[in-house]
């Protein structure tokens, strides 16, 4: 499949999920099965960054897929990771909590395809004007920081018919006929989080992991993250303070959004969570992580996925 001047074998992206859950060994695998690896380039150093995109490539071996790097609009050090993530050879970037016109200035004068997440009809609309090469719709049911109440099987029809480029659908894909939906639903392709935490090549801990697992449904609940935007997390002890009203504020602040409202610090809480510490980390997740029921290995994910492709 050709995406402006990507050439993929299988429309699958694999969510970037900060901080540190998608990285070389994650997205270098994805890439390597022919779809669209992404290392979470928000709130780590730029010689880090440089360093995973670098490794990335290395072990996607064979050119099959693509390297890209997605960057929260919301971190303040927004243009200077794209700038960065671009130096070191990232073949796309994926941009969402938020949305920036600047970023596709960039993206012409480097020729780099810019997909941003968007969650509208508007925002859809403005994004193809702007430059966007494709876009990433994701709905109120996928993990982390959202855009939007409404479901992404309530959005992505109306979205690709308003638009003339490429539509990749996010939330809620973890099986391959949720997958099929998308499609049916006029997606070129889908983007996935969830159940790539859930491989091997993922580098998040094995407690982390075993969350996603075990969870049931309904156990996802929508938060107020520090970034000023809502989330899906797992109901952990954290959760259950957060909600109560009883978390303790930081004391501390390395002002890495560009606006914070200090409830806690979201950054702190991720890294937290995917070290496995239960008691204080946060689990973001898509509200239908209660169908993973196994942890397995990108190449199975995709032996899983690609006949949903074929023929297409």
């Amino acid at each position: 499949m050709k995406i402006g001047n990507l050439e993929i074998e299988v429309p699958i992206i694999q969510g970037g999920m900060a901080i540190r859950a998608s990285m070389s060994r994650l997205a270098g695998a994805v890439a390597r099965e022919g779809g669209i690896g992404l290392i979470a380039g928000s709130a780590i150093g730029m010689d880090e960054l440089k360093s995973e995109i670098i490794k990335a490539k290395e072990y996607m071996g064979e050119k099959a897929g693509a390297i890209g790097v997605n960057v929260m609009v919301a971190v303040s050090n927004f243009e200077e990771a794209v700038n960065a993530s671009i130096d070191a050879g990232a073949e796309l970037i994926v941009c969402g909590a938020g949305f920036s016109k600047g970023v596709f200035k960039i993206g012409k004068e480097r020729n780099v395809p810019i997909f941003p997440i968007v969650s509208s009809v508007k925002g859809a609309k403005l994004s193809e004007r702007l430059g966007a090469t494709a876009i990433v719709v994701e709905g109120g049911n996928a993990g982390g920081h959202l855009g939007t109440d409404l479901d992404s099987w309530d959005i992505v029809k109306d979205i690709v018919e308003a638009v003339n480029i490429p539509v990749f659908g996010a939330g809620g894909v973890i099986e391959p006929e949720d997958a099929k939906r998308m499609l049916d639903l006029g997606a070129v392709g889908v983007q996935m989080g969830t159940r790539f935490i859930a491989t091997n090549e993922c580098e998040v801990s094995d407690e982390f992991k075993e969350m996603y697992v075990k969870a049931k449904k309904g156990e996802v609940v929508e938060i107020a993250s520090s970034a000023g935007l809502p989330a899906n997390a797992i109901v952990s002890p954290f959760v259950d303070r957060l909600l109560a009203g009883t978390q303790e504020k930081p004391t501390k602040c390395n002002q890495c959004l560009k606006k914070c409202n200090h409830t806690f610090c979201v950054n702190e809480k991720l890294v937290e969570g995917h070290e496995g510490n239960f008691e204080d980390g946060i689990y973001f997740a898509g509200k239908d992580v209660w169908k993973i029921k196994d942890i397995i290995s990108v190449k199975e994910v995709f032996n899983r996925f690609k006949p949903v492709f074929e023929g297409r």
